[in-house]
């Protein structure tokens, strides 16, 4: 009876154990989900149908696969390049000023329920990681590769927490409407979508105000390091 409580658990390992040896994360995923289902005695037919619901069940999943391709066609004819570029033309842009901007612009757009104008597949990585590694290039030069692992680090955060705390704001969003619900079947009549919405709004700016204060550090950081490193270049060719 003890070992029964613990195999719904046994997906746990297999992703710790597969994410920390570098295995495919899609196939972690799927393999955790696998044995998880058969080991609390899901029939292979069931497990694989409920595999199959899931997928189709999420939109946004969906919505990325289609966007692969596009983005994966873009990049090989230069878009990356073309934003660098575009970037270093631009004398004022700085790699903080970038990603400043963007949280500021995602942020809003979600409040308004615009979740899908950005995210990591369509935005980040092929835009807004290469314009802010491009603005870093030209004020300093080419960048050591944990420079540019900083960088990247930024720029996906910068999308993460401005989607997190603006997507609570639009009332119709789908957490909003379950905590909505949830409440009601516990009792709590009193709490509507819109009441959720203006509560969302002071922690919003909040993490607004605390992220845009440590992207107008980012800056400083790069030059700093980038001046270590310059310096410790010189005494070793010394």
């Amino acid at each position: 009876m003890e070992y029964s409580l613990w195999l719904p658990l046994v997906g746990i390992p297999i992703i710790v154990l597969g994410f920390a040896l570098r295995f495919n994360p899609l196939m972690v995923v799927v393999a955790a989900g696998l044995a998880t289902g058969l080991a609390v005695g899901m029939a292979p037919l069931i497990l694989l149908e409920t595999f199959g619901e899931k997928f189709m069940n999420s939109r946004q999943l969906a919505s990325i696969m289609l966007i692969l391709p596009v983005i994966a066609l873009l990049e090989k004819y230069g878009l990356k390049e073309h934003a660098q570029t575009w970037v270093a033309n631009i004398r004022s842009a700085t790699t903080g000023r970038i990603l400043m901007l963007y949280f500021i612009l995602r942020q809003f757009t979600c409040s308004l329920g615009l979740i899908s104008l950005g995210g990591q597949a369509q935005t980040v990585r092929p835009l807004l990681f290469p314009m802010a590694e491009g603005a870093a290039i030209a004020n300093f030069g080419e960048l050591p590769e944990a420079m540019r692992e900083k960088i990247a680090a930024h720029s996906a955060a910068c999308d993460n927490v401005a989607l997190f705390f603006g997507e609570d704001i639009f009332i119709a969003f789908g957490a909003v409407l379950l905590m909505t619900g949830f409440l009601k079947e516990n009792g709590i009549t009193d709490v509507e979508p819109l009441t959720i919405g203006l509560w969302a709004i002071p922690t919003a700016i909040c993490a607004l105000l605390i992220h845009l204060l440590r992207l107008s550090w980012l800056d400083a950081e790069i030059a700093r390091e980038i001046q270590v490193l310059q310096q410790k270049n010189t005494k070793d060719a010394a």
